[in-house]
């Protein structure tokens, strides 16, 4: 008798059942505050780098006032955060992030090998699989800016699913600067 009354007995299982979903409900509103803080941090990172790609392709100011002024930026919205720009000038848009072109392939074939003859379009001697030059380039050269921003997570849910405690944003964008003086050619072909 005392068996069956405790079976039809329902006046603790609500508090079990919510002791079920709490953690299910806590991870997806954690997740889901983390992604929009993450979209957040998108946009602003690309905000800043837009702003100094437009103060590049003006001409007239050095590629460490750009940096300074995307880190700083940035630094205004998360003291935290680890920043890095990198700036790359090519000679047109086709060039961006592509190797160097090989003139004279020797076996393994398809692949540069010490013996292969190469267009030199940074003008450094040495064969490079991204042929940009460092800096902000010369008039109408073609500038790939790139900013990472490394920030801790604002909630815990990295650690306790396994994920990193820190989140890496990274952006990037091509513009053609202006023609503000003469154009130079440096390309050689090196054997």
């Amino acid at each position: 008798m005392t068996l069956n009354r405790l079976r039809r007995d329902e006046s603790g299982a609500t508090i079990v059942e919510f002791a079920l979903i709490l953690p299910v409900m806590c991870i997806l509103m954690l997740g889901t505050l983390d992604l929009g803080y993450r979209s957040y941090v998108t946009s602003i990172v690309q905000g800043s780098l837009h702003e100094g790609a437009r103060m590049a392709t003006v001409g007239g100011v050095p590629t460490s006032a750009i940096a300074d002024h995307v880190e700083d930026r940035l630094r205004s919205f998360s003291g935290d955060a680890t920043i890095a720009t990198a700036t790359r000038s090519y000679a047109d848009f086709n060039g961006v992030r592509t190797p160097e072109t090989i003139t004279q392939d020797t076996a393994p074939m398809g692949s540069y090998n010490p013996g292969d003859c190469f267009r030199d379009v940074n003008g450094n001697g040495t064969y490079d699989v991204d042929r940009g030059r460092t800096g902000m380039g010369g008039a109408e050269d073609v500038v790939h800016f790139e900013v990472t921003m490394t920030y801790p997570r604002i909630v815990p849910i990295g650690s306790f699913l396994g994920w990193s405690d820190d989140v890496t944003i990274v952006q990037n964008t091509v513009l053609r600067n202006q023609p503000f003086a003469g154009r130079t050619n440096t390309e050689t072909i090196v054997c």
